[in-house]
């Protein structure tokens, strides 16, 4: 019989083992000519998601566009999509997702947009097909609020905006 130690070592490995197995189903549909999005790599976090354009369009400087992806879905309760930036697009064209990162609550069931701005000076053409920006599904909590007088203290207090450092 192992020890309590060995125990919980056992337990642990179980819980990375099915954490990293674990998938979540979700409904999809796919109004556009494009391939479903789908990971890179095995350890990417995130989907691509694509334009679904009939032809390209250009975004001027600090000019923002919502670019539809034709992908409509039914997240289960108790989970969200987070549309975010690619980070080659923001790195070497100042392209990225204004309201980043965008959430997609599991009740909507519109078509999944992405508001792209281009915050470089120089005008950016999208294409059909073309790799907008991340989809990362993630778990999240709802809370319910207790209203109280007094809050616990911490050693930051108050402080916020850079009150940490720089």
């Amino acid at each position: 019989m192992p020890s309590r130690r060995g125990w919980l070592l056992h337990f642990v490995f179980l819980s990375i083992q099915n954490h990293y197995t674990t998938m979540v189903k979700v409904p999809i549909r796919n109004e556009s000519p494009f391939d479903l999005p789908s990971y890179a790599t095995s350890g990417a976090a995130g989907l691509d998601l694509q334009a679904n354009l009939t032809e390209g369009v250009t975004l001027a400087p600090l000019e923002r566009k919502i670019i539809g992806t034709g992908l409509k879905m039914a997240l289960p309760e108790g989970y969200e999509a987070q549309v975010r930036p690619r980070s080659g697009l923001a790195a070497k064209h100042g392209i990225s997702v204004l309201n980043a990162p965008g959430t997609i609550d599991a009740d909507y069931r519109g078509e999944v947009g992405v508001i792209l701005v281009n915050l470089s000076q120089t005008p950016f053409r999208i294409e059909p097909g073309e790799r907008i920006a991340q989809l990362v599904i993630a778990a999240v909590e709802q809370v319910q609020w207790e209203p109280t007088g007094d809050l616990d203290d911490t050693a930051r207090g108050a402080g916020g905006f850079g009150s940490t450092g720089k």
